[in-house]
């Protein structure tokens, strides 16, 4: 049984939540199994993904980005599940280091999974990431709900989302299990699957299932996902049009800004909080890695 204190904190970017856990050297051991205890609702500390804090030299899948990013933020999502990227992971990731003294505002670059990520921290608290080009694939997608069914388009954002347009988020149900969605070989890898609406110019509504979580309050990626394909949708390529285009994008936790710019760069702000510190107690803690 270890006697080690282990820090943890919570914190949420539009109310999708995470449990922090720095460990700078890479010593945790957090196996899938762990990470679902810990962001377990009833029996843990409760979240929709977990934010393994690493400088990016002390964890090999990280090791080559360490030229260029100090930090690695190695995010599991709630079933413990590895996950190439989360938009709003990356918002509390890097609003946790500027919060621990490990970062000043201004810019930063944070390693992740999907590759580096260029991060600008407003004192305000609002935080702008860099998220990287969308990628467009080909394959059409249909998803399929209570005999309603809705084309969807296909969008990668370091990881895979289907967007489907729909007339009410009501006709997305429950989210608690994957909607299902064909042809499954599209996405071998899972899929986040967003149900959008209009609410005017440039700006729309959506829901989400995240693949390992279910539904969530937030998704960053999906966000973006949802901009890009309402901009193809509306005519609004800012890569024709030379002009950049935004979306705000109002999730079920509050809303984001989505700005797609000529060179195909997608931008996100909103804000990051961070609401409790503390620590594991070390019983529960050895039983939850063991």
């Amino acid at each position: 049984m270890t006697t080690q204190r282990i820090a943890f904190l919570k914190g949420h970017g539009t109310e999708n939540d995470f449990v922090i856990v720095p460990d700078p050297d890479g010593r945790l051991d957090l196996s899938a199994a762990a990470v679902a205890r810990i962001c377990d609702r009833r029996a843990g500390l409760g979240g929709d993904g977990l934010l393994h804090v690493v400088r990016s030299a002390a964890h090999p899948e990280a090791r080559d980005q360490a030229g260029e990013a100090e930090w690695f933020m190695d995010y599991r999502n709630g079933d413990g599940s590895l996950a190439e990227m989360c938009g709003n992971g990356v918002r509390v990731f890097a609003h946790y280091l500027l919060h621990a003294g490990l970062a000043e505002a201004g810019d930063l670059a944070i390693a992740t999974r999907a590759g580096v990520r260029r991060v600008h921290l407003d004192k305000t608290g609002d935080v702008t990431v860099s998220m990287g080009r969308a990628q467009l694939p080909e394959e059409s997608v249909t998803v399929t709900l209570d005999g309603r069914s809705w084309p969807a388009r296909n969008v990668n954002m370091g990881n895979p989302h289907a967007v489907a347009f729909v007339e009410d988020l009501a006709h997305a149900g429950e989210l608690r299990t994957v909607p299902p969605f064909s042809p499954a070989a599209v996405y071998p890898d899972g899929v986040n699957i967003e149900f959008v609406v209009d609410r005017g110019p440039r700006h729309v509504a959506m829901r989400v299932h995240e693949r390992g979580s279910g539904e969530t309050r937030s998704c960053g990626t999906g966000a973006c996902a949802v901009a890009v394909a309402a901009a193809r949708r509306d005519g609004a390529d800012p890569a024709v049009t030379g002009l950049p285009v935004t979306y705000t994008v109002d999730v079920l936790g509050g809303s984001l800004s989505i700005t797609e710019l000529p060179d195909g760069t997608v931008e996100m702000t909103g804000p990051a909080v961070i609401v409790a510190e503390g620590t594991f107690d070390p019983a529960w803690l050895t039983t939850a890695l063991s």
